[in-house]
C-alpha cells in the first residue's frame, strides 16, 4: 500500500513538473538566466551556512534564486511572498512545484541575513570570473561614478530631539545618535543634490557593459575618497571631476594604468578638448547609474551594500541576455 501511494504522489510530481515547464515559455527571460549560469553550482558554498536545508525546509538554492527574482523584480519581503504563490514562472526559475508551499515573507531576511555581504560579494565576483574568461569583461575603459541612495526623506523629529537635548543643529557630527539609520549620514553632489543615506559607487567595464565593483558608503565621505576601491588593474579609468585629486592620480599611476579623470577647473594641466573625448566616450554608459534603485530597502551599511550588490548583479544578467551571451563557464552543469 505505502508503495503504491508513493508511486502516485511520483506521478503527481512528474505531472505538476510537466504541466509548469510548459507554462512557461521558452523565451522567457527567466529561462535564458538558467541558460546562462549554473545558479545551483553558484550557491554551492552557501550549503555550509545549513544543517539542514534551513528555514521553513527550503532548499538555499530555491531561496536564493526567489531572493534574485526579488530584486530582479524590485518587490517587497510581501509582494515577493504573493509573486511566488501566484506567477508561475516564477516558481519554474525557483524550482517550487506548482502547487507546492513556497516561503512567507519573513523567510527572506532570515536568508539574507544568513547569507551575509561577504558570501554574496563572494558569489558577485565568481560570476564575473566567468564573465572574464568569457571574454565579457576586457578592462580596456572602466568607467566609474556615483549615485546617491536616500535612507529617509525628512528628519524633523530627530532635529528637534537633537536640539532639546541641547544640540545646537542636526549635522553628521551628531546624526547617528538620533536617526534610526545609524549609518546614514548627509550627503551632495554638486551645488544642488542633497540627501541623507548612502553614496553608491560602481565600475563598468564599458566593453559589454557590465557592473565589476559596487560598494557603498555614508553619503558624507566623498568621491574622491572612494575612487582607491575602484581602480581597475589595467586599462584606462574615466570619471567626473568629483574623483580628481593629486592622490588619485599618483595611485592610478602607481597601478600602471591611464587615467581619465576629468580635471578640475582651476587644475592648469586641464584638456578640454581631451575632457569633451571622454565625456562622449563614457555617455552610452551612464545609463547604469540612472536605472538604479534611489532608495535604501534597508538600515546599515552592510545590508545596503547587501541590496547593491544584488542590485549590480541583476543588472549584469539582464545585460548578459540583452546582449546575446553564450552560457558561462564551459562544462559547468545547468
Amino acid at each position: 500500500m505505502q508503495k503504491e501511494q508513493k508511486q502516485t504522489q511520483r506521478m503527481i510530481f512528474d505531472s505538476e513538473e510537466t504541466l509548469l515547464e510548459k507554462l512557461v515559455s521558452r523565451d522567457h527571460a527567466y529561462r535564458k538566466v538558467r541558460e546562462l549560469v549554473s545558479i545551483n553550482t553558484l550557491v554551492e558554498p552557501f550549503r555550509k551556512l545549513y544543517s539542514d536545508k534551513g528555514a521553513q525546509g527550503i532548499d538555499v538554492e530555491k531561496g536564493f534564486t526567489a531572493i534574485l527574482l526579488q530584486f530582479w523584480e524590485d518587490l517587497s519581503d510581501r509582494q515577493m511572498e504573493k509573486a511566488l504563490q501566484e506567477n508561475t514562472a516564477m516558481k519554474w526559475f525557483c524550482g517550487f512545484r506548482l502547487t507546492e508551499k513556497t516561503p512567507d515573507h519573513s523567510y527572506f531576511g532570515k536568508l539574507r541575513n544568513r547569507v551575509g555581504t561577504k558570501n554574496l560579494k563572494d558569489l558577485f565576483d565568481r560570476v564575473n570570473e566567468l564573465l572574464e574568461a568569457a571574454g565579457l569583461i576586457g578592462g580596456t575603459f572602466t568607467f566609474v561614478d556615483s549615485t546617491g541612495i536616500v535612507s529617509k526623506l525628512a528628519l524633523w523629529e530627530e532635529r528637534d530631539q537633537a536640539i532639546e537635548d541641547g544640540e545646537k543643529r542636526l549635522d553628521n557630527a551628531v546624526v547617528g545618535k538620533y536617526a534610526a539609520d545609524k549609518d546614514a549620514r548627509y550627503a551632495s553632489k554638486g551645488k544642488n543634490k542633497f540627501w541623507f543615506g548612502y553614496r553608491r559607487q560602481v565600475a563598468v567595464d564599458m566593453g559589454q557593459g557590465i557592473i565589476t565593483k559596487a560598494f557603498v558608503d555614508p553619503g558624507n565621505i566623498l568621491d574622491l575618497h572612494a575612487l582607491k576601491r575602484l581602480i581597475p588593474n589595467q586599462g584606462m579609468i574615466i570619471a567626473d571631476k568629483g574623483y580628481s585629486s593629486k592622490e588619485n592620480e599618483q595611485r592610478i599611476k602607481g597601478k600602471g594604468i591611464h587615467s581619465g579623470i576629468l580635471k578640475k577647473e582651476n587644475n592648469k594641466e586641464k584638456n578640454r578638448d581631451l575632457d569633451r573625448w571622454l565625456s562622449k566616450v563614457r555617455m552610452p554608459f551612464e545609463n547604469v547609474f540612472s536605472q538604479k534603485q534611489r532608495r535604501a530597502r534597508y538600515r546599515g551599511t552592510a545590508k545596503v551594500q547587501l541590496q547593491v550588490t544584488m542590485e549590480a548583479l541583476t543588472y549584469n544578467l539582464k545585460r548578459l541576455i540583452k546582449i546575446g551571451s553564450p552560457p558561462l563557464g564551459a562544462g559547468v552543469g545547468a
